[in-house]
């Protein structure tokens, strides 16, 4: 299907407007899929600045850069008025080293310091026996960890510790440097993962643990993420809407700030409040089961939808 001329314009626009532009599902700071979340977070570690379009504020925008790119999916990346891809290229250019000439970023390229215990290589060792590649260790934003049997992969750091060759990828570099692994015989054995890079977890918090603290007027935020026309069937006292406004403002608060954040059920709140975590705050919650908990343990007069 063409594009309509003025449309094509406004593409243009955008595209050429920025260095790097970015169409996604949500903003830079509240991406609301898992593929604008990993561009994001792979561009976040990279530039400072960039420009993103919320494609799902805007449904003519949404289908027609499609068109106007010829890919199917979004996120859409631009570098320099030029497409770049979607979610897996720009994140297989990222891993290769390939990514960050194209955006003018000099990379740092020191490996990371990873230390395996002796009790650690011996068990790394005895479960490659016989098997072909290395040991690849990964650690993702919510600092989750895998280890697996792989090949060099391009752009993979490879540290040598204790006779052991550790594949390490760009991604994981920074959040494994410093990571020490050992390995434990007790309850049929298992490593044992000490990471300094590691920031608090978030803590759940039960709805009436929520409602002890309000009773007691214990000092904290309570951040709603879920929308405006969800706030106005129910909300809890209290609660302030998760906008640009107000992440501006809880970011400029002391890292020991207690912030507790809800949505519906749970599930975005959670995802919300890790992003403060990553971000250096220290006593983060979420509200366990959200609003629709809140109404039917402590409050029944809160509607349920």
């Amino acid at each position: 299907m063409a594009l309509d001329q003025g449309l094509r314009q406004r593409l243009d626009s955008l595209v050429n407007g920025h260095k790097v532009v970015l169409f996604m599902k949500g903003t830079r700071h509240f991406p609301q899929c898992g593929f604008s979340a990993t561009v994001t977070q792979i561009l976040n570690g990279l530039v400072p600045e960039y420009e993103t379009i919320n494609v799902l504020k805007e449904p003519e925008i949404r289908e027609g850069i499609k068109e106007y790119s010829e890919w199917p999916t979004i996120p859409q990346l631009y570098v320099d008025g030029k497409f770049v891809g979607g979610c897996d290229i720009v994140r297989e250019m990222y891993l290769a080293g390939e990514l960050q000439p194209l955006l003018g970023v000099k990379e740092d390229l020191t490996p990371p310091v990873v230390t395996l215990t002796e009790a650690a290589a011996n068990a790394v060792r005895a479960a490659l026996q016989g098997e072909e590649g290395a040991l690849r260790l990964a650690v993702n934003p919510r600092f989750e960890y895998e280890m697996s049997v792989d090949e060099p992969q391009k752009g993979d750091f490879e540290v040598k510790t204790a006779g052991v060759t550790v594949l390490v990828d760009r991604d994981s570099s920074k959040r494994a440097n410093g990571i020490r692994i050992d390995f434990s015989e007790e309850r049929g054995g298992g490593f044992k993962i000490e990471n300094p890079n590691e920031p608090p977890r978030v803590k759940p918090l039960t709805a009436p643990e929520l409602k002890a603290w309000l009773d007691e007027g214990r000092p904290l935020q309570l951040v709603d993420v879920r929308t405006e026309q969800e706030r106005e069937l129910a909300k809890i006292e209290g609660s302030r809407l998760l906008d640009d406004g107000l992440r501006r403002e809880l970011q400029s608060l002391d890292k020991d700030t207690v912030l507790v954040f809800t949505c519906h059920s749970g599930s975005r709140s959670q995802m919300a409040a890790q992003q403060f975590v990553t971000s250096g705050f220290k006593r983060v919650y979420n509200l366990e089961g959200g609003i629709d908990a809140w109404s039917t343990l402590v409050d029944p007069r809160i509607a349920r939808y």
